[in-house]
Formats: structure tokens, sequence, C-alpha cells
């Protein structure tokens, strides 16, 4: 937790914060060892960023007296991301990732090899799903959730959804056998495309391309999603 991150109910006035949460309790207690007088990097979520002291610290309540949260957030990376569901062990991790890495945007799709008992995990919670992304933006020092959308039906959404998301973004589909690299450090942009554990079927490819996406590829090795999205994201971004 490189930020203490708060929530607006947090803040009691201007100047004083107070922290309840067993988990970020704990983790000021055995990760920063934190003691009456340290100085720490807080946040209030959807805000600004800036300095806080601690003023008490005990098993109920963290006091932080605050300084101005008057620092601008990282800036977003302009790459709204399209991720087949992946196995539900394999979403919170990718859910951490991609917010730490600033996607602001993401819609979980359903494609032919994601299995549909997915959809039926505890982790689409809508408070699991937020918790992940908050501990993604406490990892990278960031405020402002991504938006996170859940599209079960993979036809309708290539079909009347995508070609509108592309009118202003380069779309691009990670596939293996791709004639096409994927780019280094787009300066547009983009709406990209990661298939599941397995990949995507032709039919699915062939339906994004028709959509307007590009098919690119990683070279020979193939990835783990969770390690291909965000190999995928740094090479873009």
């Amino acid at each position: 937790m490189n930020l203490i991150l708060l929530a607006p109910e947090d803040l009691h006035d201007r100047h004083l914060a107070r922290v309840r949460d067993p988990r970020r309790l704990r983790h000021l207690r055995e990760v920063h060892r934190a003691s009456p007088g340290d100085e720490l990097t807080l946040g209030v979520l959807e805000g600004g960023i800036g300095r806080g002291r601690l003023l008490s610290l005990d098993d109920e309540e963290a006091r932080f007296e605050v300084d101005a949260l008057d620092q601008a957030p990282p800036p977003a990376l302009d790459i709204e991301l399209v991720l087949a569901l992946p196995r539900p062990r394999m979403l919170a991790r990718s859910l951490e990732h991609v917010t730490a890495l600033g996607v602001k945007r993401l819609t979980l799709l359903h494609s032919r090899r994601v299995e549909k008992s997915y959809w039926q995990s505890p982790e689409l919670r809508p408070e699991k799903i937020h918790d992940h992304l908050i501990l993604g933006l406490e990892q990278a020092r960031d405020t402002r959730l991504p938006e996170v959308e859940l599209v079960t039906r993979f036809k309708p959404f290539v079909e009347d959804v995508l070609p509108g998301r592309l009118a202003a973004r380069r779309g691009l589909v990670a596939h293996p056998g791709m004639a096409q690299a994927c780019p280094r450090g787009l300066a547009e942009p983009a709406l990209l495309v990661v298939g599941p554990e397995g990949g995507l079927i032709p039919y699915e490819v062939e339906q994004l391309q028709a959509a307007g996406c590009e098919g690119i590829h990683l070279g020979e090795r193939i990835l783990r999603v969770e390690t291909a999205v965000v190999a995928l994201l740094a090479r873009l971004g």
C-alpha cells in the first residue's frame, strides 16, 4: 500500500481523517510499522493526493492530520481494455494489475472458451471487484477508479457496441499467430482486446477484425492471460 486511500467519509474536516477498517489498520501496523508522528502519503478517492501526519494508531482507529490533498493522481493510460473473463483465481490479480497500470475502462467479456460457471463466481460481486480495484490504486498511488462493465454476450457486443467504441480509438486484438507485432508506445487512444486461456476461436477473431480491430502478437511464446495483459499494456503505453 503505497498510498493510504481515504474514502470521502474518512475525512471529518479539511484537516482530520479517521481510518477504521481492519485491512488498512493492519497494513499501517505490520507493513508501514507506523507510529504517531510519521508522515505518510494520503489520497482521497476520486480526488487529490498529499501528505498526512499520523496522530494516533490503535486496534480501532488511525487518526491523521491532513495537509492539502492538492496533487493530481498519475495520468490515466488512454487504453480501454476488453478482456475475456478470466478464471476467478486469475481475475483478482488481473483487476489489480490493470488498475495499477492506469486503465480506466475495463470490459469483462464472454467468449467461447470462457467457462459459463465463471460468471457465477463471488469474485464478480460489485464489492469484491471494488476491493481489488482499490488495491490496484493503492499500489500505483492513484485515486481514480476504473469503470468495469460485465458483458455476457459476445456477438451483440462486437456487432452493436464495439464499432462505436472504435470511432475515436485504434482497435487491437492480441492473438497468437497474427502478422503484426504489438506496437510500442502508442501516441493515440486505443482499445485492446485480449482473449481467454486457450485463446479466441477463429470466428471471434474474424468478428473483431471485421469490427475494426487489427490483429497483433507478442512473439512466439504463449503467455498466461494475466502476464500477457501486463506485457501488452506496458508495451503499448
